[in-house]
């Protein structure tokens, strides 16, 4: 591997094994994310996962070929902007906002991780390239059901590869108009168990006394902060993949 792709490799794990989101929160409001959770009402988490899935779903409808087929900078900044605007209004109306909320700054979070796929080289008219920029979702949070094999960014990916590649191969025949086929839904299913966990933390955040409005945009800027670390991590990984191979790049990674 070359002195500069190995750079970038460095880069990549960086960003991939930077503190999770309730870290970057408690960092933001010096407060225990716990403390947000204590204040949410009963059966809050239902609304949260139903939610999360419904996001899901409408995003991956998202044409994301619009940005173009490959090269350019990405424009997180504008994006960033965007999803702030977004939880400014989820902050200013709580948890029954999330289900209007959500959806949006999910689809918004989709075209800046399309828009970085897009300035690392990929081709958004490729079906795979479009399950992988959902599949960030669930690579940006972990899951109450992992356990010590589904942890890590390699062993996520690998958990998800058969059903990200069934999910790649139903768009390829059959586009996205079937989106509540089987195969997508078990995609949604995989990916919102994970990307929920986020979601929650986002909630629990918001509920904090004195967050509102402003805070919500705050909340909302580190929210796609993260995703788009993730997605800059994730979309290095596979330009260095197709040079020299996975081995040798999941190899380089446990090295550097």
């Amino acid at each position: 591997m070359s002195p500069e792709d190995l750079t970038d490799l460095k880069y990549a794990k960086s960003l991939l094994e930077n503190p999770g989101f309730a870290a970057r929160i408690i960092n933001l409001i010096g407060k225990p994310i716990e403390k947000g959770f204590e204040l949410l009402p009963e059966k809050w988490s239902t609304v949260v996962n139903k939610a999360a899935r419904v996001s899901l779903k409408k995003a991956l409808t998202v044409v994301v070929t619009t940005l173009g087929t490959s090269g350019g900078r990405s424009s997180d900044i504008m994006h960033k902007i965007l999803v702030s605007v977004s939880g400014a209004g989820g902050g200013a109306f709580g948890l029954p906002a999330l289900a209007l909320e959500l959806p949006i700054s999910t689809t918004i979070m989709l075209r800046s991780i399309a828009d970085i796929a897009r300035s690392e080289g990929e081709d958004l008219n490729d079906p795979h390239v479009k399950i992988e920029c959902i599949q960030v979702f669930a690579l940006g949070g972990s899951s109450k059901n992992d356990d010590a094999s589904e942890t890590g960014y390699f062993a996520v990916r690998t958990a998800l590869a058969r059903t990200v590649s069934d999910a790649a191969q139903h768009i390829a025949s059959k586009g996205l108009t079937r989106e509540s086929a089987p195969v997508l839904l078990r995609l949604i299913s995989r990916v919102s168990s994970r990307f929920g966990v986020v979601v929650s933390e986002k909630v629990a955040a918001q509920a904090i006394p004195l967050i509102g409005a402003a805070g919500g945009a705050l909340i909302n800027s580190l929210f796609i902060d993260h995703f788009q670390d993730v997605a800059r991590g994730h979309f290095i990984i596979r330009r260095l993949e197709k040079r020299y191979g996975e081995n040798e790049v999941r190899k380089q990674y446990r090295r550097v």
